[in-house]
């Protein structure tokens, strides 16, 4: 019987098309990759680089100022010593800003004072009432004159007492008549007597502080983790209602010194209820905002 023949294998002339498509997609994810290099957040690598010469040379310098909100920021060293003159004498801080085109700088005190004492809310950054700038009609005599008989009655019995110096009226009131044991919500007869009081600082354009004081005996609750807290939210709970009553927001501020500013020794009852008060700070022309007392 014959042998059948076999057919020859017929050679693959297409294999070549497999290696290939893997070289174009490596190429193209090669090209990609670079591409992906080649484009650089520009702010990020700011940050970056600014971060960097922070670390290891100090605060960086952007090599060109940076424009928010109209106002061109520039480095105090490129400021004209005229304008820097100006800046100084006008009695407000420096604060490496020059001001836009249409805005112009005050170039005196005078222009200063002349500014309203009792802004809009929409005026709050230009006229705050700050403590040692002149303020006209600023007479602390008579403000003591006033708040003493708008009090008289929490006065004769111990509960307020009103101090005047040169610079400054203080008006302490003991927090016994304002506040429970632990709370910083205003009793209904504190109310009455601080609606007194503002209803009298709101006709002066003078600057107020508002300093909250505890005796030592240390508090620890959700609301109010140590006397710190506890001040603080007293001093604020005092400056919301004489907010509410007109005073404008400007003119106020709020600190909490917690038991560390004592008027008497905390060993007997008496010193503890002295220094657990609220003091209403109204600061003359000359007055200092910061140690005052």
């Amino acid at each position: 019987m014959p042998r059948r023949r076999r057919h020859d294998d017929h050679d693959n002339h297409e294999a070549w098309a497999i290696p290939y498509g893997d070289l174009v997609t490596l190429l193209l994810a090669f090209f990609v990759v670079m591409y992906a290099m080649s484009s650089v957040n520009e702010g990020k690598y700011r940050v970056l680089s600014d971060s960097l010469t922070e670390a290891f040379h100090g605060t960086p310098r952007s090599p060109q100022p940076i424009e928010a909100g109209g106002t061109r920021l520039q480095p105090i060293e490129q400021l004209p010593l005229t304008q820097v003159h100006r800046m100084i004498s006008s009695s407000l801080p420096v604060r490496h800003i020059v001001p836009a085109a249409d805005t112009p700088a005050p170039s005196s005190r005078s222009q200063i004072a002349a500014a309203p004492t009792d802004p809009s809310p929409h005026d709050a950054a230009s006229s705050f009432v700050e403590p040692g700038i002149a303020v006209p009609g600023s007479d602390l005599e008579r403000v003591a004159q006033d708040v003493s008989a708008a009090l008289s009655s929490l006065i004769a019995a111990g509960s307020v007492r009103v101090q005047r110096t040169d610079s400054w009226v203080a008006v302490d009131i003991s927090t016994d008549i304002l506040f429970g044991s632990g709370v910083a919500k205003l009793s209904v007869p504190a109310v009455e007597a601080l609606q007194r009081l503002a209803d009298v600082l709101k006709t002066f354009p003078n600057a107020i502080r508002v300093e909250g004081h505890t005796d030592d005996r240390r508090i620890s609750t959700a609301a109010f983790p140590s006397n710190w807290e506890l001040s603080a939210a007293r001093a604020a709970s005092v400056v919301h209602l004489f907010m509410d009553r007109g005073i404008a927001a400007q003119r106020l501020a709020v600190v909490g010194y917690g038991e560390f500013r004592p008027t008497m020794a905390n060993t007997t009852v008496t010193g503890r209820n002295a220094n657990r008060r609220v003091a209403v700070l109204i600061f003359n022309r000359d007055g200092a905002a910061d140690g005052v007392r």
